[in-house]
């Protein structure tokens, strides 16, 4: 590549060098040449000799253009007729710069021989000369001109620009796009060590990638291993809270079992996430009827606090499970952050059948609604201090769209509302 710029340089001061000299010897090919008197004064005596027959002078060699004009500026005599085709007197031939002789028979006028300046012709040559090689000269250049630009392009521009998209593309992680090598322009040298840093970054990101993925899979296997200790000790807690006579270890237990249904609700959100994450959180919907969410509710209120109308009959596309899991979320955040009474409503929206579950605690910021069903997002108003991994309203939000229903959030001042569209069969 460097070797292409320094032979176009070296051409390009040779061709400065050449057009110069030239036209230095043209300029100096200009000789200042005078009129042959003799053969002036030859035309003029021939010319009067032969006045009234001026056609003698065609068998004259002369050697010159010549016009013959009359007292009165009248063209007696031309040859050739272009030389003096813008000469109408001799006032004209004496403004053009040609030699002018009169032609006289003793004190008579009887008129004027007009012949062109050998100097001002050899002048004229010599400028067109130069202007002719002036005009290749330019033209050579001008062509050499355009051929280094061509090689600036392929070698330079063309190959920058590849490199500047490729980064690009490595910018934007697309790193299954090798970048062609070309050892023929000036970043053929780094082309190479590009695609291998290509190459390498696509190496770590893929190994990133299986990382996480053994991560990801690891806290799903603990988080499921995990609820079967925890479902053992809600069980050692049902049967003491039977057994037990003092009020005061039966409350120990009571909140004992509280925190283990805390930690299994965590544990399902973990789960949910992380096979969310991994492609594997399945929705399985099928056809019940709406009295299942009576059910579900009573499930999930272990405290009583649910004030519930009626369920209109109706036929439910949804997955019971997940929706256990769903409405097991809201109701525990309900009693988490609000604690108190929670009010659920049924009503006909479209295609949907729309469950309203309402606490009256806080609320949330309105500025805050958008982001509650964001991974790992909590509340700031009432989180503080309470336990939480921010998973709950995501993984149900996500559940929702996998059976075609919507989960919404509202805040009006009068609590906070959870509105669930399930889908109607």
């Amino acid at each position: 590549m460097m070797k292409g710029i320094r032979k176009f340089f070296l051409y390009f001061t040779i061709l400065l060098v050449i057009s110069v000299a030239l036209l230095f010897l043209a300029a100096g090919s200009f000789h200042h040449a005078t009129v042959d008197g003799i053969k002036l004064n030859d035309i003029v005596q021939t010319a009067k000799e032969n006045w009234d027959d001026l056609s003698i002078l065609d068998k004259k060699a002369f050697d010159t253009d010549l016009m013959i004009l009359d007292s009165n500026d009248q063209r007696l005599y031309v040859k050739p007729e272009k030389t003096f085709a813008d000469v109408n007197g001799v006032l004209d031939a004496i403004k053009a710069g040609m030699i002018t002789a009169p032609v006289n028979e003793g004190s008579l006028y009887m008129g004027t021989v007009v012949v062109p300046d050998p100097a001002m012709a050899a002048y004229r040559n010599t400028v067109r000369d130069i202007a002719v090689l002036t005009a290749l000269i330019i033209a050579l250049q001008l062509i050499s001109y355009l051929v280094f630009l061509h090689f600036i392009n392929r070698s330079i521009a063309a190959p920058f620009k590849r490199m500047k998209e490729f980064a690009a593309l490595v910018a934007q992680g697309r790193l299954d796009e090798p970048l062609v090598m070309d050892r023929n322009n000036i970043f053929g040298a780094f082309t190479e060590s590009f695609d291998i840093m290509r190459e390498e970054l696509k190496a770590s990101k893929q190994r990133e990638t299986e990382l996480k993925m053994k991560e990801k899979e690891l806290i799903a296997s603990l988080s499921h291993d995990l609820k079967t200790p925890v479902t053992g000790i809600r069980a050692i807690c049902g049967v003491l809270s039977v057994k037990l006579q003092d009020e005061y270890l039966k409350a120990k237990v009571d909140n004992i079992e509280q925190k283990t249904l805390e930690i299994s609700t965590l544990l399902n959100d973990l789960l949910s996430s992380t096979l969310d994450d991994l492609g594997e959180m399945n929705v399985s919907t099928t056809e019940e009827t709406s009295d299942i969410l009576k059910t579900i509710v009573d499930e999930h209120d272990v405290h009583n606090r649910v004030r519930a109308e009626l369920i209109p009959e109706c036929i439910l596309r949804m997955d019971k499970n997940r929706m256990s899991q769903i409405i097991g979320n809201i109701i525990s955040n309900s009693y988490k952050y609000a604690d108190t009474d929670i009010e659920i409503s049924y009503a006909f929206s479209g295609d949907f059948l729309e469950m309203r579950i309402r606490d009256h605690g806080e609320g949330v910021d309105p500025e805050e609604i958008g982001f509650l069903t964001n991974k790992y997002y909590r509340g700031k108003k009432n989180s503080p201090g309470k336990e939480g991994s921010g998973l709950g309203l995501y993984i149900s939000a996500e559940l929702m769209k996998k059976m075609n229903g919507q989960l919404i959030c509202i805040s009006d001042g009068n609590g906070f509302e959870i509105r669930l569209m399930i889908p109607l069969a």
